[in-house]
């Protein structure tokens, strides 16, 4: 996997009801920001991880799903290696702006069971163990979680001061569950490099 396929949210806008501008983070994408602005997202199966310096304010989020096959076990499995370049791209992006990493805080959320039946292990269930396993090794703390379950939600986030919004969605949300489909099938399509640059 190459830094390429994970994009930078171009979806700025005025958020009326937050009265803030606001970045809204799709599958595959990720936002970084030093500014006072809220970052929004809908999660099914897929997993946005929040993660701030807690002294500055520096602060982003990422938005993925772990692809199917290989080993979901395996340490060096083709899934865990894409997994662990979403969350080294968010994190490599906020120490180049100015994050301390011993000052690093994350929320995480999603990994709700709306794919069900599309693979023999709940993909969700995967999603959050990988980013829980990942933000420990990474000595990242986890203040607040809200994964698993069988409802998509939608996350609004503040890095400036960390607050987090969390509404649950209706589970038979059948137009989220078109977008991790496709989404899920776009990740089989795509080789994942075998190696990992790490900052």
């Amino acid at each position: 996997m190459s830094a390429s396929d994970q994009h930078l949210s171009k979806y700025i806008y005025f958020d009326r009801h937050f009265r803030c501008m606001a970045a809204r983070v799709l599958p595959g994408e990720f936002y970084f920001t030093t500014s006072d602005m809220a970052l929004l997202t809908v999660l099914g199966s897929c997993v946005s991880a929040c993660i701030r310096d807690r002294v500055s304010g520096i602060g982003g989020m990422n938005h993925f799903m772990l692809p199917s096959g290989g080993e979901p076990d395996g340490p060096a499995s083709a899934s865990m290696r894409y997994g662990a370049m979403a969350m080294e791209i968010l994190i490599n992006q906020l120490l180049k702006s100015g994050a301390v990493r011993s000052n690093l805080e994350a929320k995480v959320f999603g990994g709700g069971r709306v794919l069900s039946g599309m693979q023999s292990m709940n993909v969700g269930e995967r999603n959050a163990q990988f980013v829980r396993d990942y933000l420990r090794a990474e000595q990242i703390a986890i203040v607040a979680q809200d994964l698993n379950d069988i409802h998509p939600r939608k996350v609004a986030y503040f890095p400036r001061s960390g607050r987090a919004l969390v509404k649950k969605l209706e589970s038979t949300d059948k137009q989220l569950v078109q977008v991790e489909k496709q989404y899920s099938s776009a990740l089989q399509e795509r080789p994942v490099a075998g190696e990992i640059e790490l900052f």
